[in-house]
């Protein structure tokens, strides 16, 4: 399961901190920011479980920073389409 988040994290030494801390309380976890995306994105990967999302967000918030859940924009074709 992967969970994105939209954060407004933006340098490094504050992302490492961060992933450090989401580690320390969730070390199944894979954890990176992508700081390049104008949504300053932060990914959260786990291979055997499902993914808290308020833990994610406090964490986050303990440290004076703020993240929400960027929703999948995934539009489903319509079954009219599908159709040959």
């Amino acid at each position: 399961m992967v969970e994105v988040f939209k954060t407004d994290v933006s340098n490094c030494d504050d992302a490492e901190k961060l992933i450090g801390q989401i580690l320390l309380n969730f070390p199944d976890y894979k954890v990176n920011f992508d700081l390049e995306d104008c949504d300053l994105i932060l990914r959260v990967q786990s291979f055997n479980g499902s993914i808290i999302p308020e833990s994610i967000i406090s964490i986050l918030k303990q440290d004076g920073f703020y993240a929400e859940i960027l929703e999948d924009d995934f539009q489903p074709i319509p079954e009219i389409f599908l159709r040959a």
